[in-house]
């Protein structure tokens, strides 16, 4: 049992790089992982990546950019899993 378990985790970010590799690290450590960027491809590799691994991930595209598509961000997180327990805000903009 991880650190993190059972939590939900909400990665910005999360298609390469740092907020890639956080995903995968909390998945590791028992969350539940929400994986959000703009690139759809790059992001559903790293739900593989997690779901592979055992760990429990879904995708959401979103642009931080973009005020309605972090509102629809968070509401499709609590939809999935019922509530949000960390929001690892990685995206630049």
């Amino acid at each position: 049992m991880g650190r993190l378990n059972e939590k939900v985790a909400l990665i910005t970010g999360a298609t390469s790089g740092i907020g890639a590799a956080t995903a995968v690290l909390l998945a590791k450590e028992g969350a539940k992982v929400v994986v959000s960027g703009r690139r759809e491809k790059e992001g559903l590799a790293v739900v593989e990546e997690i779901t592979k691994a055992g760990g429990t991930a879904h995708f959401v595209q979103a642009d931080v950019a973009k005020e309605q598509d972090v509102k629809q961000l968070v509401v499709a997180t609590v939809a999935m899993f019922g509530r949000l327990d960390v929001a690892f805000n990685n995206a630049g903009i």
